[in-house]
């Protein structure tokens, strides 16, 4: 009697004997696929590492770049900035012979040509865009859009001869006017005051307004694309006209972009040195009278540095640092407004 319940209990035990073997072969595709999963998601992270270690370094040269040519530029101008120190940002004098070295001439002549273009670009600007995507029919926008593309790609020094042989003499011809009637007038009368020259701070600023014309019409143009089509549809369904549109729908939503634009374009105008070098006259002088010659920080070093030596290279790249400067300050007086900007939205 003991043999058969001993066989009998032992029958359950050969089953699980045979099923073992197949329950190690099914795990196992499942297994070697969790292998390759993971094995690709350690990949997948390695690349991605990679990727964003790329991307970093690529930001941080542009920084690097830029700290570099700063410091360069602060470290080539240390003998005239410690000889002078603020005398040499307070005085306009300059005479290499002598060994007198002031900036002060060059940065009002940079910031004033440059606030000058603005002025007359920002309203042309806005009027170009506002009229390609807004009331220009379709095939005069192709055109127009093409013609603005060729003048961002015009070379600056195109634009130097083209002020030296034509806007010159032609400003020359109606200087005189200008003095003859605005600069009659009781409080800007100063300012069109002086010898019909043709070159001067006035002539620079206005073939600096036609360079940056393009670079803030694109900006313009992009920014007022991207409002909504059902905004502007429910304003003109409520009766709005095209600026009423434009001047409550349109520029609110763009608010911010157009003065990145507009700032965008008083960098480049900072920055330029041929074009205003052909029309500028080039003269370390202070004058109240837009009609009179001036010179910019640009077109300085543009036309000494070739032949300076010792302290006078010393100044020129001083005056480089100081270019530094004052494009840093613009572009944050730029974030400051944005930022400002953005507070007071989120605020409403």
């Amino acid at each position: 009697m003991s043999t058969p319940r001993s066989e009998t209990m032992a029958e359950p035990a050969q089953p699980a004997r045979a099923i073992a073997p197949a329950t190690t072969s099914a795990s196992l595709p499942h297994a070697q696929a969790a292998l390759a999963g993971e094995a690709r998601s350690l990949r997948d992270a390695r690349h991605d590492l990679w990727f964003r270690r790329t991307l970093k370094g690529c930001a941080l040269l542009v920084l690097a770049s830029l700290l570099g040519a700063a410091l360069s530029t602060l470290w080539g101008g240390r003998e005239i900035l410690l000889l002078d120190g603020l005398g040499f940002l307070g005085s306009s004098q300059w005479n290499p012979v002598s060994g007198e070295y002031g900036a002060l001439a060059p940065i009002f002549g940079t910031l004033v040509t440059s606030c000058i273009a603005l002025l007359l670009a920002a309203p042309v600007s806005f009027g170009i865009a506002f009229f390609l995507t807004e009331l220009a029919p379709a095939w005069l926008r192709g055109p127009v859009s093409g013609a603005i593309q060729l003048l961002a790609s015009i070379p600056s020094i195109i634009y130097g001869m083209w002020g030296l042989f034509v806007f010159v003499p032609f400003m020359a011809a109606i200087e005189p006017t200008l003095s003859n009637t605005l600069g009659r007038l009781p409080v800007v009368g100063a300012l069109f005051q002086g010898p019909p020259l043709g070159l001067g701070l006035l002539t620079a600023g206005i073939v600096l307004a036609v360079m940056i014309v393009p670079f803030i019409t694109a900006v313009m143009r992009e920014a007022f694309q991207s409002v909504p089509l059902r905004l502007k549809e429910s304003a003109h369904a409520l009766g709005s006209t095209s600026w009423e549109v434009m001047w409550h729908i349109v520029l609110p939503y763009t608010r911010q972009a157009v003065i990145g634009g507009l700032f965008l374009g008083l960098g480049r105008a900072l920055g330029e040195t041929m074009a205003v070098t052909f029309v500028l006259g080039n003269a370390y002088d202070i004058s109240y009278s837009l009609l009179m010659p001036g010179t910019t920080i640009s077109s300085a070093i543009a036309n000494e540095f070739n032949e300076a030596v010792g302290s006078h290279r010393s100044a020129l790249i001083a005056l480089g640092f100081l270019l530094f400067v004052v494009t840093f300050v613009v572009l944050l007086i730029a974030r400051l407004m944005l930022r400002q900007l953005t507070r007071h939205e989120d605020a409403r």
